[in-house]
């Protein structure tokens, strides 16, 4: 067991397994990668909103962009909507776009946007991406190189045929091994590692390092390593989803962000696609019941979806832990995915933190097992971190709204409000979020994520009133010529999706 790491064995499929192998084989090739999933376990498929960071990761496993939209009936996101977080009032809305604000002092630009555009949403003034949203725009033009574009943007998908797609690709073109079986047990090394894990019907497979991509199972993290979790449902109380995937009709518009729209006692997600949207209601069964849920569901579609016959629904139940591991890497084993942990699907969270445990991983791989306690000491501390700022990120949703009912006062009581983001909130009442408060050169959640939520919903500009400066006026100046100069040149989203399906679908003909 103290040899070089040569064979790693991914326990499960679904989006984190298959990522996972694709990645592994891609950038390191020399490693001998086999990826055991039963037949019998479906992908959960409802994480189907991306991170900016999904654009590299394809780059980098060599699927072309044209290929992933069309094979996972994907489209562009740019960022998401916040109906109804902060009063319930119809009017009530804010963008968190993917696209940053303007280079310069972020002091100097509040005062140039409240000078002169105080009317304006902060996102709209900082940035021309909130137009684009708002027109239904492609984020680039099919003649920009694959992953190039005028905007910064992520996807939406359909998780199932991305895992299949992912699946395809690991197989047939970068030599992973697919074994097709139930893993029922695990040998243990003379060390405690993971020697091998045990297959139903006898056969056995060894390896030298291990990923935990079970969900959550976590037949390896959990079960054989024993590693504890940590319970955050003190600060994050959602703990249910129910999933509809709702077709739409042919040609209807394709929206360019996820709309999340508050609700008594959670949210629901509007994610579009090209032949359906995926639409869900997330709520705490402390404060909602089950069939109360299933009915602010059907209002939400009957209100939402043209043609859509909300009462035959039938949505799919999930129920889930909120929280994380004690730790991530532990031995020989590591867990990535919901057997690593989950907090609510507000914001995406969950494929980037697959993305980035992957990264992580391939550019620190150990050589050898005496150097791998070392790194996953340093795995664990820096994801721990990672997860604390998703936490406090997610809850900063929440602690901001004026809501009136049980469920959003109880969100704002300061017993479930961490501690660091309540001392961020008092300094950001003087110091807006800056590169400072997020040094991580891979910050999930940057200084510009924490701004677009602020003052996209409400929260009070710094005292000292400042004159902005001529640079900062132009600044703004250029956003809005930007973005005026991009409503004419972009095409519709609708439109670019159609010609890239009529594209691929012509080549396949072609092959035949």
């Amino acid at each position: 067991m103290d040899g070089p790491i040569r064979q790693v064995v991914i326990v499960g499929g679904g989006t984190a397994g298959w990522l996972a192998a694709c990645l592994l084989k891609a950038r390191l090739p020399a490693l001998d990668v086999t990826l055991v999933e039963s037949p019998d376990i479906p992908t959960i498929g409802v994480g189907e909103g991306t991170w900016p960071t999904m654009r590299e990761t394809l780059a980098a496993i060599g699927i072309g962009e044209a290929e992933f939209l069309s094979e996972c009936d994907a489209a562009f996101k740019q960022g998401s909507r916040f109906d109804g977080w902060v009063s319930g009032a119809a009017d009530d809305t804010y963008l968190h776009p993917f696209t940053l604000p303007p280079a310069g002092e972020l002091r100097d630009l509040l005062a140039a946007w409240q000078q002169v555009a105080p009317d304006q949403p902060f996102a709209s003034a900082m940035t021309p991406q909130g137009a684009i949203c708002a027109a239904g725009l492609a984020p680039r033009q099919r003649a920009m190189p694959d992953y190039a574009g005028a905007l910064n943007y992520a996807y939406h998908l359909d998780a199932g045929k991305f895992a299949g797609l992912l699946a395809r690709h690991a197989t047939r073109r970068l030599g992973v091994r697919h074994v097709s079986a139930e893993v029922i047990g695990t040998r243990p090394g003379a060390n405690g590692d993971i020697a091998a894990v045990l297959l139903r019907g006898g056969d056995e497979l060894a390896g030298d390092l291990f990923i935990d991509c079970t969900g959550q199972a976590a037949l390896l993290i959990g079960q054989h390593c024993q590693v504890e979790w940590v319970d955050r449902s003190d600060v994050s109380f959602n703990d249910r989803a129910l999933a509809a995937q709702i077709p739409v009709l042919p040609g209807s518009p394709v929206a360019a962000q996820t709309v999340a729209t508050a609700h008594a006692a959670g949210w629901l997600w509007d994610i579009a696609l090209p032949t359906r949207r995926g639409i869900g209601c997330v709520y705490s069964s402390w404060f909602l019941s089950d069939d109360a849920a299933a009915e602010i569901l059907q209002d939400y579609i009957r209100d939402k979806v043209p043609g859509a016959d909300a009462a035959a629904v039938q949505p799919r139940r999930l129920a889930f832990r909120t929280g994380h591991r004690a730790r991530f890497w532990h031995g020989n084993c590591l867990a990535i995915g919901l057997s690593a942990g989950f907090i609510e699907p507000l914001e995406a969270s969950a494929i980037v933190l697959i993305e980035l445990s992957l990264r992580r991983l391939t550019e620190a791989f150990p050589a050898d097992r005496t150097e791998m306690d070392l790194l996953a000491r340093r795995f664990n501390e820096l994801f721990l971190q990672r997860w604390d700022r998703i936490v406090e990120f997610l809850k900063l949703h929440y602690v901001l709204s004026r809501r009136s009912e049980p469920y959003w006062q109880a969100q704002r009581d300061p017993a479930t409000v961490p501690e660091r983001l309540q001392e961020s909130l008092a300094l950001w009442r003087h110091h807006p979020p800056s590169a400072r408060d997020f040094p991580d050169f891979e910050e999930i959640f940057p200084a510009a994520s924490q701004q677009f939520v602020l003052y996209g919903m409400g929260f009070a500009l710094p005292s000292a009133a400042t004159v902005p400066s001529a640079a900062a006026l132009g600044r703004l100046a250029e956003v809005r010529d930007r973005a005026r100069a991009m409503c004419a040149a972009l095409p519709e989203t609708r439109a670019y999706l159609d010609a890239i399906a009529a594209s691929q679908h012509e080549r396949q003909v072609a092959a035949l």
